[in-house]
């Protein structure tokens, strides 16, 4: 499944496309099978599944300890991307795992992702220029490699990540890791444009995102946006997660 009709679904309804992320395994595998399964009826555009890992350099406080709580309760990436593949969320998914777990999934990385029915895979640990092989590998299967734009990214390296992704840009809105944040980077809007500037992809918004108010300043600007941390806070404080994500879909809305 290709995210194209998934990002003109959302344009044609003047929306951009809402991505909320789940830890897998936490609090249990069969718990976030569920969360996923609820983010999709609840009305995200796309799921990102975070596969835990021990080092995730990119993530902060809140899916550090998803991801720990995980591994201690013997998370299996094999295991989960089989589960997933039984339970078939109604959205399309994106897999973000970092480039040691991949590689430990071995030369069945992308088979089992496809058969998982994953559409798109974010490594934030490899950079574009050693993203090649693993490119044309998940192309073979019709997976795309989403790479990341950071807000320090030269307009040079902004250009060739343009030609490089597939599926989607993922504009990375701060400086630093994932995190709650009270306040959207006001300068998001203008890194978005600075992105814009070197391709033609969509462009989907990340880190920091924590409310809805901060998912409408973007809406004029980004194709999309993920929201991580706030949803694992959620999930670990027993909140309303559909209504959570009810809330963040309700501000999508371009206006």
């Amino acid at each position: 499944m290709t995210l194209s009709p998934m990002f003109e679904r959302a344009r044609a309804r003047e929306e951009i496309a809402l991505i909320p992320y789940v830890t897998a395994g936490y609090p249990s595998t069969a718990a976030s099978l569920d969360f996923i399964c609820a983010a999709a009826e609840a009305g995200a555009d796309a799921i990102e599944i975070g596969l835990p890992f021990s080092d995730p350099v990119a993530d902060g406080p809140s899916i550090q300890f998803a991801s720990h709580e995980a591994l201690a309760n013997g998370f299996k990436s094999r295991a989960f991307l089989e589960a997933i593949a039984a339970r078939r969320p109604a959205c399309p998914l994106i897999v973000m795992t970092y480039l040691n777990p991949f590689l430990a999934l071995g030369a069945g990385a992308f088979p089992a992702f496809h058969k998982a029915g994953v559409s798109a895979v974010v490594i934030p640990d490899l950079p574009e220029d050693e993203s090649a092989a693993v490119s044309g590998e998940g192309l073979r299967f019709g997976i795309d490699l989403v790479l990341l734009a950071a807000p320090t990214s030269s307009m040079e390296r902004l250009r060739r990540i343009g030609a490089s992704s597939r599926g989607f840009v993922y504009v990375v809105g701060v400086v630093g890791a994932t995190g709650v944040r009270q306040e959207a980077n006001p300068a998001l809007p203008q890194i978005l444009s600075r992105v814009r500037a070197t391709t033609s992809l969509p462009l989907v918004a990340g880190f920091g995102l924590s409310d809805p108010s901060h998912v409408t300043a973007i809406a004029a600007h980004a194709d999309g946006a993920i929201v991580g941390s706030r949803l694992v806070d959620a999930i670990r404080g027993g909140e309303d997660f559909a209504a959570l994500i009810r809330s963040f879909k309700e501000a999508t809305r371009r206006h």
